[in-house]
């Protein structure tokens, strides 16, 4: 994914598509100071963690940008969302994170919302990087409550 990632942005540099220059050169800064940082392998782990960390942010952004109505940051950064996305692996479905959910379910066995980390620690390595971490989150919350 690393190597991708370096590779598109000489493409992109080339098409003279500086968005997404910047965008992945961001992505690849963070990998790269993740990297010196904790002294860790670049792995697809660690391009799928720092994506997911670009997405989340922006999408925090957006909130930021309505309360200000400034669209034109808003469409600049939701196509940003959607450029990242593309670099990220399949999304799981709903209805396939349901499945996950009731398969931790059985193995861990909670017994109240206390468990949710539990719960939590079982999944996370499965989904990593494939669903929203919140719609994961309000799938076990809701779960939960019919214990």
């Amino acid at each position: 994914m690393y190597e991708n990632i370096k590779n598109d942005i000489t493409k992109y540099m080339k098409e003279k598509d500086m968005s997404k220059v910047q965008t992945l050169r961001g992505i690849k800064g963070d990998v790269d100071l993740e990297h010196i940082n904790k002294k860790i392998e670049i792995t697809d782990n660690l391009v799928i963690d720092m994506l997911s960390r670009g997405i989340k942010t922006r999408r925090e952004s957006i909130v930021e940008f309505e309360k200000g109505n400034r669209e034109d940051l808003i469409g600049k950064t939701n196509a940003e969302i959607e450029f990242l996305s593309t670099y990220l692996p399949k999304q799981l479905t709903r209805d396939e994170l349901m499945e996950i959910v009731e398969e931790a379910f059985n193995k861990v066995n909670p017994t109240s919302a206390k468990d949710m980390g539990l719960i939590m620690k079982e999944i996370t390595p499965l989904v990593k990087g494939k669903c929203d971490m919140k719609e994961l989150s309000s799938i076990i919350k809701e779960r939960l409550e019919t214990l």
